[in-house]
């Protein structure tokens, strides 16, 4: 199995709801990092796996949609708690979309120096599928 890896660092606020969770519960920045893992059994023709430049165009657009936002007030937190397991997973749903149909990807998301929450699963179906 091929992998390759790519990461970026960007910070986001959010709270907690819920739940009492102490200062969690009032609005306040954490200094992500992302993670994203992409895997295939088998190079293109090439020899890639994958397209280094696309892939860091869409990893830095995803990136930017949450750069210095706060997570609560997005429609896909609405309702729900910004947990940064539910944050991994959303992240995984829009980067997944953008790879060759064979490759699977998995995010790891750090919110500090001692934690992080991942997120694999499987493809989301594309339209027309």
């Amino acid at each position: 199995m091929y992998r390759l890896c790519m990461h970026r660092g960007f910070t986001a606020r959010h709270f907690l709801v819920g739940g009492d969770w102490g200062s969690e519960n009032f609005p306040h920045p954490h200094r992500y990092r992302l993670e994203w893992e992409i895997s295939a059994a088998e190079l293109d023709r090439h020899g890639y796996l994958a397209d280094l430049v696309a892939l860091e165009t869409e990893l830095s657009a995803v990136v930017d949609l949450y750069r210095d936002a706060m997570l609560n007030d997005l429609p896909e937190f609405a309702g729900l708690n910004p947990s940064l397991e539910r944050f991994a997973k959303v992240i995984w749903e829009r980067l997944t979309g953008a790879l060759r149909s064979d490759a699977d990807s998995s995010v790891r998301l750090w919110e500090n120096e001692q934690a992080w929450a991942g997120y694999d699963g499987p493809r989301p179906a594309r339209p027309g599928r």
